[in-house]
């Protein structure tokens, strides 16, 4: 009995499923189905994430203390693609809940590289990550694979300009910046020649090496340190200059000799005449002619002059006298 009871159980489930399957009602539920989950699932997605790819091939090219993070662009014909650059130090990661802080130049930015060098400021270990934008559209978050470290920085030799200034070595150097140092290497090429090793902190303005002899040659190399990550570069390739031959001509040493001593002895001499001048113009000395000198005495001089006048007046009277008989 239980047997029977059971085979028609299940004639009747057989029944009722091929019913099921064969009813246009049930076809039209299950192909309905994948649509509400389609719209399920876009009713999860926040508005703006995931719609646009994320960018591809993160890489950072470091040379000299200046660091660039590059990225694939994302391509959408006729539409401009904004970029946005996080970064993440040992510090956040480590005591602020690993929070990401905004690029200081790239948030947002239109290209596809990002100048990261301002926002890497010690020698940890950074997380870097970028994201495109489109209007509300916003792609997802794409990570530097390996986290980047200032001290892989390439150092390259630093461009440098070796010239003369009469007897003078003078080098001048490319200003990278302010983290470095540029070890100035110079020596007399000649045989065991010994080389000079001089520290050089001022970038972009002429510098005094040493004072050559004439007629030697002089060769200048320079390496860059720097000393946040203790790391120099390779040295660069010397660079010599050659002073004339000829020494100081000994008639220019001679001249310029006897001219100072000529200075010397003309100068108090131009001195003495010009207080003589001045004196005369300011206190002029009174010479009387000889013909107003006194040579006698005073009384002499009264007598003798009352004599002459008492004799010309003598004379003046007796010349009236024909006048006056004549009138």
């Amino acid at each position: 009995m239980f047997q029977v009871e059971l085979s028609r159980q299940t004639q009747t489930l057989s029944v009722v499923l091929e019913e099921i399957l064969t009813s246009p009602i049930m076809w039209f539920f299950c192909a309905l189905i994948p649509c509400l989950l389609i719209v399920r699932l876009n009713a999860s997605i926040p508005d703006g994430v995931a719609v646009l790819p994320a960018p591809q091939n993160l890489s950072v090219q470091s040379t000299n203390m200046k660091h660039l993070l590059t990225w694939s662009p994302v391509i959408v014909p006729g539409e401009i693609i904004y970029y946005f650059v996080e970064y993440q130090g040992e510090y956040e990661s480590l005591y602020m809940s690993h929070i990401w802080i905004p690029s200081s130049w790239c948030s947002p930015t239109e290209g596809p590289a990002c100048d990261i060098t301002d926002d890497i400021t010690a020698t940890v270990p950074y997380n870097l990550r970028v994201r495109a934008t489109l209007g509300s559209q916003t792609s997802a978050w794409s990570t530097l694979q390996h986290p980047f470290n200032r001290n892989s920085t390439i150092l390259t030799p630093p461009v440098m300009e070796v010239t003369k200034d009469g007897f003078h070595l003078v080098i001048k150097l490319e200003d990278l910046g302010p983290q470095f140092e540029f070890l100035v290497a110079y020596w007399r090429r000649e045989p065991d020649a010994k080389e000079h090793v001089k520290v050089v902190r001022s970038r972009g303005i002429p510098v005094h090496l040493e004072t050559m002899e004439p007629g030697a040659a002089y060769c200048v190399k320079v390496r860059t340190f720097v000393k946040a990550i203790g790391r120099h570069s390779p040295f660069s390739q010397a660079e010599c200059v050659k002073v004339q031959g000829e020494a100081l001509p000994l008639a220019l040493a001679l001249f310029a000799f006897f001219g100072f001593t000529l200075m010397l002895v003309v100068m108090p001499l131009s001195v003495w005449k010009m207080g003589r001048l001045l004196r005369y113009s300011c206190c002029p000395v009174v010479v009387l002619p000889d013909t107003l000198k006194i040579t006698n005495s005073p009384q002499k001089l009264i007598s003798c002059r009352k004599e002459e006048v008492e004799a010309c007046a003598t004379a003046v009277l007796s010349s009236e006298e024909p006048f006056r008989s004549w009138i």
